[in-house]
């Protein structure tokens, strides 16, 4: 009965952005979010990899040793939880120098004038209202928006310690506002920690469905509302040595996306979708 509800949701064409790429959040155990992968911690959870099938923003990746990804997402009924492991063969700021690009010398600055996603890390970007009208992008509130880790600096920490910061639109002051107090109260849990060895890092992120995951005005996702489609992007930030991003905005290496279509990857249109599973299901690995 349970696969055939979900062969029915398949071919219904609801989808709460207009790729066809998804993935499911099935109830499980409540991860440590501390950057460690510990043995049977994300067990529960449905796996996903990059990057192939990917858009890429910038140069793209032709070898998994210059970038891989593997990734969890599952939730606890209160939190959804994400984990990602990437390969990476240089870390910016740790394997380079903290060189900086020359469209923005303050992208470094706990400011809205910084570059909160300049360095190598990852963004979640969701509509949990599952809306849109035209082209927009996140509205910078729980009914949608887009955050970042960065491996090598953070709110809470600033530079030198990885974390959440800020996302976009960071022009706008009220979607800045809300994003910190998000991360100042707890709202938003991450950690990012370099792989034991190097050549990668650890991120571990929980996001409160109360107050990011608002379905309505006011009203948050709960397992009582059932399975529940979400819009979903997924970016991963690679800088290298600044010449290896010649040519490409602030010098990027590689900025590899979930769902959508080059230069539209942050309209909540072209977004993949996430499902909210209310009960639990066989896991079910995704490319």
């Amino acid at each position: 009965m349970r696969r055939a509800a979900l062969l029915v949701c398949l071919c219904s064409g609801l989808w709460a952005g207009e790729s066809a790429r998804s993935l499911d959040a099935q109830p499980g155990t409540t991860p440590r979010v501390d950057g460690i992968l510990s043995p049977g911690e994300w067990d529960d959870a449905t796996t996903f990899a990059g990057m192939e099938g990917w858009t890429s923003q910038f140069s793209p990746v032709r070898d998994a040793k210059d970038l891989s990804l593997r990734g969890w997402v599952k939730h606890d009924g209160r939190k959804l939880c994400f984990a990602f492991e990437v390969g990476d063969d240089v870390l910016y700021g740790i394997d380079t120098p903290r060189w900086l690009p020359d469209n923005n010398p303050k992208a470094h600055d706990p400011t809205r004038e910084g570059f909160p996603w300049f360095g190598d890390e990852i963004e979640i970007l969701m509509n949990p209202a599952h809306r849109w009208k035209g082209e927009e992008g996140a509205a910078g509130d729980g009914s949608s928006w887009q955050m970042v880790v960065n491996l090598t600096k953070s709110r809470l920490g600033g530079v030198g310690q990885g974390g959440l910061l800020e996302g976009e639109p960071r022009s706008d002051p009220k979607a800045w506002a809300t994003y910190r107090r998000w991360i100042e109260t707890g709202a938003m849990e991450a950690a990012a920690r370099v792989r034991p060895g190097g050549k990668g890092y650890v991120i571990e992120w929980a996001i409160h469905f109360d107050p990011c995951l608002e379905v309505e005005p006011g009203r948050f996702y709960t397992p009582a509302l059932g399975d529940r489609a979400m819009g979903l992007n997924i970016a991963v930030g690679d800088l290298d040595e600044k010449e290896k991003g010649a040519g490409n905005f602030g010098n990027f290496h590689h900025e590899e996306w979930f769902a959508g279509l080059r230069g539209r990857v942050t309209r909540l249109r072209y977004w993949g979708t996430l499902w909210m599973r209310a009960a639990g299901r066989p896991v079910i690995s995704r490319p």
